[in-house]
């Protein structure tokens, strides 16, 4: 396992795609700007809501179980209770990077993470910061 934070964010922002769970339809929220993010970076992002058709012009899918390929990483903006929930879905759909954005994490989320092998960035920087987000 990946130890240093550096490290575990360079691996995860080397996958091909990403999903962001807690993706907004608000543009003035996180779940949003996050989305954004990975749009504004050419990246491909898969927004996961239970309540949105589309966020930001993509197809929204409600679980990370109903994205049509699984992705390696997952942006987390949930509240830390939906996180841990996160946590286990994510594992169960292959996922292997999890970043709970700051807020979505909690102790009980971040120790199952760990012990389901996921690599975890948890209470450290926002990813809006280390890729540069232009709102």
């Amino acid at each position: 396992m990946v130890t240093s934070v550096t490290a575990r964010i360079q691996a995860f922002l080397a996958a091909d795609s990403f999903a962001v769970v807690g993706a907004s339809v608000d543009r003035s929220k996180y779940g949003n700007k996050v989305l954004r993010c990975y749009q504004q970076h050419g990246r491909t992002v898969h927004p996961i809501n239970p309540r949105a058709d589309t966020v930001e012009g993509l197809k929204a899918y409600p679980t990370l179980a109903a994205l049509p390929t699984p992705v390696p990483a997952i942006s987390v903006i949930t509240p830390p209770a939906i996180t841990e929930q996160v946590v286990r879905d994510a594992a169960a759909a292959g996922v292997r990077h999890v970043w709970m954005q700051p807020g979505a994490e909690s102790d009980a989320a971040i120790k199952a993470a760990e012990e389901l092998g996921l690599s975890v960035i948890a209470g450290g920087p926002c990813l809006l910061v280390v890729m540069g987000y232009r709102d």
